[in-house]
């Protein structure tokens, strides 16, 4: 695979047996591109932090493909509405949160407005039926608010390891089909 892949995981981090710690193996083991970004204490995150270390990994990094995952759906609205960038040729946002999302420990990164542009050729938006982060209005709300193609899986809780999403092929796969 020729195409550089970005990782960008969300609060409490994405490590093993998470599908964003598998997905980065799998395309590592046959030689791909990829940056499993870590950002600093994932467990109590900073916005100004995350933003900055981010920026860096685009800067140095340079992604065709950007993966975001729960909080990081968050930072790149954040990115976007603060930064010109050269656009991706896909950005998948996976398990966003409300974008007025209540939780204490990361209320500096809420609320958030949704940017004018996303700064990619395609976007894919994959939600869940039951994710205890975002309803499944207020994700076809936000489908249609950023004119994106939607992958709704059913009951999927929050599409990480505690909802059984460890080895996602279908990911995988979605992101190898990419020329």
């Amino acid at each position: 695979m020729s195409k550089k892949v970005l990782l960008l995981h969300g609060w409490g981090g994405s490590d093993f047996p998470h599908w964003q710690s598998w997905l980065a193996g799998e395309i590592a083991k046959d030689y791909g591109y990829v940056n499993f970004l870590k950002f600093s204490d994932f467990d109590a995150p900073k916005l100004d932090i995350w933003l900055d270390e981010l920026k860096k990994a685009l800067l140095d990094f340079k992604p065709d493909i950007v993966v975001c995952h729960s909080l990081a759906n968050t930072l790149w609205f954040h990115l976007c509405q603060t930064q010109s960038l050269q656009k991706l040729q896909k950005l998948y946002l996976v398990a966003p949160p409300s974008l007025n999302c209540e939780v204490e420990e990361l209320s500096e990164f809420f609320p958030v407005q949704i940017p004018h542009t996303l700064n990619a050729v395609n976007t894919l938006l994959v939600t869940s039926t039951n994710d205890p982060y975002m309803t499944t209005k207020e994700a076809q709300e936000l489908q249609t608010t950023l004119n994106v193609e939607m992958k709704i899986l059913e009951n999927a809780g929050h599409i990480n390891a505690q909802s059984s999403y460890g080895e996602w092929k279908w990911i995988l796969q979605d992101i190898l089909q990419i020329s």
